[in-house]
């Protein structure tokens, strides 16, 4: 999920007081929370960094539909690097890399409670807890939330948990293949007309720019129903990554990367090679396919991020465990344990800064300024993650995300 992973089985008080940072055996030989369980931590920080980035470029510094225009002025070379950076390297892999994580997380914890009788209850406890944070998010901070879709994906992805390996990847497979179809299917006037595009873009603008905590909060409420065919689009997306996830943890490919050296390279490379020229491919319309004519290039260009996500989730599983960067790339892996906790951070952070609540630079910030104000809150966080998790067991959110799921006041070392 969005945190490590590690927890209590059972939410009696007495077991929650008696239970440490040790995972617990369930069948397997125990997981070194330093070893798989630490790259995996390592990964979501890095993959955090994705959706800081793609978050702050499209979503905060411009209205998130700006993205779908063609631009009307000039950028600075500068600018037109950073932009492309971020639109072939980050743009939909990180979120898909995200996804990813989250369904090895979902695994984990379903894992981890097999012996619990009451495990559906708990999970499904656990992915509510999320829903109700993410509708928080969503609607008093930002409407770019991405912890609602995933509670409630998460919830529909967590009956097929009980699938064998087998069956689990035909279901993957089968999400996959809707997400693939799907544009070229539906039909054209669900995404709405650039004329629209560009006279909402103008008027959030003008309100996200200087408008009162109040006015953002109606008008940012109100584009959620014009922001729900982007959900409704990659959903297929999101659930597949969920259950390859999980099928990735299940079958030791993430829990004992060591085993598994090759196939790990094998899928780095091949992730790396054909998932950046596929990325190149870029559609000029989200929900449409690129071309009527050419459905095979709209499959690859579907597929591209997916590719590359999965190449560069392998090379940093690869990197940590194989590698001298291992000691490099863990500097990463407390900001990865505290990942609820430094998402939301950011949009607290990124919210005051560019909303007229606060300092008001939206619209007003360049990409390239804008990618240097990241690269100092995502520093920041792998300070404070990493200050915090010498002191505390849990990032804050992550403390009240288990206390809320288990009904019982968890400990904080």
């Amino acid at each position: 999920m969005l945190d490590s992973g590690k927890g209590p089985l059972h939410p009696t008080p007495s077991e929650c007081q008696q239970q440490t940072t040790e995972p617990v055996q369930t069948g397997r030989a125990p997981v070194d929370p330093m070893g798989s369980i630490g790259a995996i931590d390592v990964l979501r920080g890095l993959a955090l960094f994705g959706v800081l980035t793609v978050n702050l470029i499209t979503g905060f510094r411009v209205s998130i539909f700006q993205q779908f225009l063609v631009p009307q002025g000039p950028d600075s070379a500068l600018d037109d690097v950073v932009k492309m950076l971020v639109n072939v390297g980050l743009e939909s892999k990180a979120f898909a890399l995200f996804s990813f994580l989250f369904g090895v997380g979902l695994a984990i914890q379903f894992e981890r409670l097999a012996r619990n009788p009451s495990r559906l209850r708990w999970l499904i406890r656990r992915l509510l807890v999320l829903l109700g944070v993410g509708l928080i998010h969503l609607c008093l901070i930002w409407n770019g939330d991405i912890l609602t879709e995933y509670a409630l994906l998460g919830l529909v992805a967590l009956p097929f948990l009980y699938l064998p390996n087998k069956a689990l990847a035909v279901v993957s497979l089968v999400a996959l293949g809707i997400f693939v179809v799907f544009p070229l299917v539906l039909p054209g006037n669900i995404w709405p007309s650039d004329a629209w595009i560009r006279q909402h873009v103008a008027t959030a603008t003008n309100v996200y720019s200087s408008g009162s905590y109040a006015q953002i909060i109606q008008f940012s409420l109100g584009e959620i129903p014009d922001l729900l065919p982007l959900h409704g689009y990659v959903a297929p997306r999101t659930v597949a990554l969920f259950l390859l996830g999980a099928l990735a943890w299940r079958t030791g490919l993430l829990a004992y990367p060591q085993r598994h050296r090759h196939t790990l390279l094998g899928v780095a490379m091949v992730g790396l090679v054909f998932g950046l020229p596929l990325s190149l491919l870029q559609s000029p319309n989200p929900i449409s396919p690129w071309f009527s004519w050419a459905p095979l290039i709209s499959i690859l260009m579907l597929l591209g991020p997916i590719v590359l996500s999965l190449g560069y989730g392998a090379t940093v599983i690869a990197a940590v465990t194989f590698s001298r960067l291992g000691s490099l790339l863990r500097l990463f892996g407390p900001l990865g344990r505290m990942a609820l906790t430094n998402y939301l951070m950011q949009s607290v952070i990124f919210g005051w800064i560019f909303f007229g609540y606060g300092l008001g630079y939206f619209d007003r910030m360049s990409a390239a300024h804008a990618m240097v104000l990241g690269l100092g809150v995502y520093a920041a966080q792998i300070i404070f993650s990493r200050w915090w998790l010498k002191r505390f067991r849990f990032g804050p959110m992550e403390w009240l995300w288990r206390t809320l799921m288990y009904g019982v006041r968890q400990p904080w070392t």
